[in-house]
């Protein structure tokens, strides 16, 4: 159960919200440090199988925490299964929210943009993370070129390998989001799936827990290896035991969260 640090965070942290969009879900809260900046910004995306049940409200913690740390947060939403999610909705608005933050007037240094997400938040900003490589035709559906680049990203507990969470779970989520199989719509798991995009330009930490009974350790390993064979910068951190369970990344106050601060602290310097 949280703690009554954690849901006091949750319930109170709170940002100003812009749209990026018409629909009630594309739209995204600002949490800014204190100074006059420019301040480097965090993107987080938040996971929950891409549904409609879960918001950007779970990761009001880390929003509060990253403020602390003197960091810019851009903590969006976007729609999801349930509410018009789905291909290519979830991609697009995604695509999007990071985009609007050109269209801010706040003191923000976005050239060093970092995208962090948790479980299918993970897949997101992996996947937004590669974005410039899409093929130009397929580019406009899913928000077009990036007009701000990912400089770096984390994945905590992150769907990294999309085919390979459709064999996992059968389909489930997965089939839910893309709308069918790799093998019924391949040309959308080739534009969706972040295994594909390996290398990226970016660094890349990915956290995830050894006994993580959500969303496999093994998806994170598959993309490792791939990342690394085409050459990119990528570090795997595996958390053991209650510590890499699947919901504790989303709490400051645990070492798989501190580690991610670590890394951050020390890309930084």
């Amino acid at each position: 159960m949280p703690g009554p640090r954690l849901i006091a965070e949750l319930l109170l942290t709170r940002g100003r919200t812009y749209r990026y969009g018409p629909h009630r879900s594309q739209r995204a809260d600002l949490h800014l440090p204190p100074g006059g900046g420019p301040h480097p910004v965090i993107v987080l995306i938040h996971g929950g199988s891409w549904r409609k049940r879960y918001g950007s409200f779970v990761m009001r913690a880390l929003a509060a925490d990253l403020v602390r740390g003197r960091w810019a947060v851009w903590n969006i939403e976007y729609r999801r299964l349930g509410e018009g999610g789905g291909w290519p909705a979830t991609f697009a608005d995604t695509a999007a929210a990071i985009d609007h933050l050109e269209h801010l007037s706040s003191p923000l240094d976005l050239a060093r943009t970092t995208a962090v997400g948790h479980s299918a938040g993970g897949h997101l900003a992996l996947w937004a993370a590669g974005r410039a490589k899409l093929p130009a035709d397929a580019a406009a559906q899913l928000g077009g070129r990036p007009r701000v680049s990912v400089a770096q990203v984390v994945s905590l507990a992150g769907v990294c390998d999309l085919a390979g969470a459709y064999r996992d779970w059968h389909g489930g989520a997965v089939r839910a989001l893309m709308g069918g199989s790799p093998a019924e719509v391949p040309e959308r798991f080739a534009l969706g799936d972040p295994l594909v995009q390996v290398p990226l330009a970016a660094p890349a930490l990915l956290v995830h827990g050894r006994l993580d009974e959500t969303v496999s350790v093994r998806l994170s390993r598959a993309y490792a290896r791939a990342a690394r064979a085409a050459g990119g910068d990528v570090e795997l951190v595996e958390i053991d035991g209650a510590a890499g369970r699947h919901r504790a990344y989303i709490d400051p106050r645990g070492s798989a969260w501190a580690t991610v601060a670590r890394w951050l602290a020390r890309r930084a310097s």
